[in-house]
């Protein structure tokens, strides 16, 4: 069953994006509990299996009783990992102008993940670009931290698009050069702007063997509206379109080019992929309406193979 992002969005509208992302994260792991997922295991937040030969008096007693298993208990100064968000701010993700926008879904996604890495002792930094790169912090797993990032997040949402572009490439050159330790860096950003752009998108994959040399994992959600940007489904009239960051306008009636727009999306689509397999990077395409547990789920995935 799917989130409610009508009721996440209501949470928002209260101000409080660290209640939502709460909400978001114990109701995935509420299912996840439930689900036939038992491999996945969120219970390290608090716990990690001992050791032989290491000292006993952090041991649980009490879990032990319960589960025949010795766990130690983890300390706050305790990291198992370090994460470094990366989020593309730039005028294309306030698509669809009016209502829960591709921005909007990757600000909450943020949140939920740093919710998240937070609980279970993880480093977790943010970086933000545009046409620059806006903000770059260092990872920490402190809760000053984790507030102060709540608080940039919020401060993108009430930030108004002004026709920004997309330096996706240079931004993250500029992450790669700032991040000093081997970390797990998750971008999002709507790759598909450089369906009609081969150079760009080559000098976008030149800044991912960036990463990649440093010895970071990478993880690419791919965060598009597919009922408008994949499938193309618009009424059957004239249409007015305008670019959100070159102001380029067309008109056009979608059913008469539908079926090449499809065409030449599948085919970057397509590209994308073997790509990023090449260089070993996780690509996720990431739908704005299917709620924000597919994101959760992909980093658990990702978290698993990598601890």
């Amino acid at each position: 069953m799917l989130p409610d992002l009508n009721a996440y969005k209501d949470l928002q509208d209260f101000g409080n994006l660290e209640l939502l992302a709460r909400q978001v994260v114990e109701g995935f792991i509420t299912g996840l509990h439930k689900s036939p997922f038992h491999g996945f295991s969120v219970e390290f937040a608090e716990h990690r299996l001992y050791n032989s030969g290491e000292s006993v008096k952090n041991i649980d007693w009490k879990l032990y009783g319960r589960t025949d298993k010795m766990f130690v208990k983890r300390f706050e100064e305790e990291t198992n990992l370090r994460c470094q968000l990366v989020l593309d701010v730039s005028s294309s993700m306030y698509y669809p102008e009016k209502g829960f926008n591709k921005l909007l879904f990757s600000i909450y996604s943020a949140a939920a993940l740093m919710y998240l890495f937070k609980k279970q002792r993880d480093a977790f930094g943010l970086s933000c670009f545009s046409d620059k790169l806006d903000l770059s912090t260092s990872a920490k797993s402190t809760t000053v931290h984790q507030k102060y990032l709540f608080s940039e997040l919020e401060n993108l949402i009430n930030k108004e698009s002004v026709g920004d572009k997309t330096a996706v490439a240079s931004a993250l050159h500029e992450i790669a050069e700032l991040i000093h330790k081997r970390s797990l860096v998750i971008i999002f950003s709507d790759m598909l702007e450089y369906a009609s752009d081969d150079r760009a998108l080559n000098d976008v994959f030149s800044a991912l063997q960036h990463l990649k040399y440093n010895k970071h994992e990478v993880i690419v959600f791919n965060v598009l509206d597919f009922k408008r940007e994949l499938n193309f489904e618009f009424e059957n009239r004239p249409y007015h379109f305008i670019d959100l960051e070159s102001g380029e306008e067309l008109k056009v009636n979608p059913l008469q080019v539908k079926e090449k727009y499809q065409e030449s999306v599948l085919a970057f689509r397509k590209e994308l992929k073997l790509k990023c397999a090449q260089f070993n990077i996780d690509l996720i395409d990431a739908d704005i309406n299917a709620g924000f547990y597919q994101i959760l789920h992909s980093y658990l995935i990702k978290r698993n193979r990598m601890i």
